[in-house]
């Protein structure tokens, strides 16, 4: 049976700092799931964990007192509306979630892919040409798997975005020139762990001629076994808007069956 994008793992409110935007509300947050038919929805606002030292002043702005401000969340007898995070992994691959934090989330989302943080996640000297944008994006990937985590409820997110450099001419350089035997390693690490491989609606809202690059990393998840759920990363209720045909498109082109489907 054909994948049903009936999920939405990834979504921040206002209470995130790169929203900031009040009409972005957990109401509406709601609305959207019920327009578009959808079973799973989950709050993921960035977080750092005040207990773990962070380098970023925007991230140490959103300890989990913040975050917490968004619940209760509003329910629907039709809609599972889950609590969870996004966190990051800082340049030496701390993570910014404690141990003693990870039960308070249904579900916990982890960029490997935020190359722009410089200063942050990745030194300025790490990440100076695609070739070495390449490395860092494996090197974070394995990192990641590495950590002591539930990956039964970790999802790892947009892992082709365009976050990753500058130009969009050098984020495809910099899918081309990861290695497949280093893909097909971290996908089937990630399979083996049990942890969701996210597809999200801003990096599979690409051009056609894009396609083949772009899908490369998903297609060679699904070949490894690795399970997929579906993500707007929604800012502003404006992102809600073609995130069910963007994603509806993706899962033809990976040819995605509910055998494919990661689920919390």
């Amino acid at each position: 049976m054909r994948y049903i994008v009936d999920n939405d793992l990834h979504i921040h409110s206002k209470i995130s700092l790169c929203s900031n935007d009040d009409n972005q509300t957990n109401e509406r947050i709601l609305q959207y799931a019920k327009e578009n038919n959808l079973k799973t929805i989950c709050l993921t606002d960035h977080f750092w964990d005040e207990s773990i030292e962070c380098k970023s002043k925007w991230y140490s702005r959103q300890p989990y007192s913040h975050i917490a401000k968004a619940m209760p969340l509003p329910q629907d007898e039709k809609i599972r509306f889950l609590f969870g995070c996004e966190t990051d992994i800082d340049y030496n691959f701390n993570i910014g979630i404690s141990k003693e934090k990870m039960d308070l989330f249904d579900f916990i989302v982890v960029p490997t892919t935020h190359l722009h943080m410089k200063g942050f996640t990745v030194r300025e000297k790490d990440v100076e040409t695609p070739e070495m944008l390449a490395d860092i994006w494996v090197k974070r990937f394995d990192k990641l798997l590495d950590m002591d985590l539930p990956f039964e409820k970790i999802g790892i997110a947009h892992l082709t975005c365009n976050l990753m450099a500058p130009e969009r001419e050098n984020v495809l350089k910099l899918i081309e020139k990861i290695p497949e035997e280093k893909m097909e390693y971290l996908f089937n690490k990630a399979k083996n762990l049990g942890a969701g491989i996210e597809l999200n609606a801003f990096d599979m809202n690409f051009k056609d001629d894009e396609a083949d690059i772009i899908l490369r990393p998903y297609k060679i998840a699904k070949k490894c076994g690795c399970k997929f759920y579906c993500a707007s990363d929604a800012h502003h209720p404006e992102d809600f808007e073609k995130t069910k045909e963007i994603l509806e498109k993706a899962v033809s082109l990976l040819e995605l069956t509910e055998n494919d489907k990661f689920i919390i």
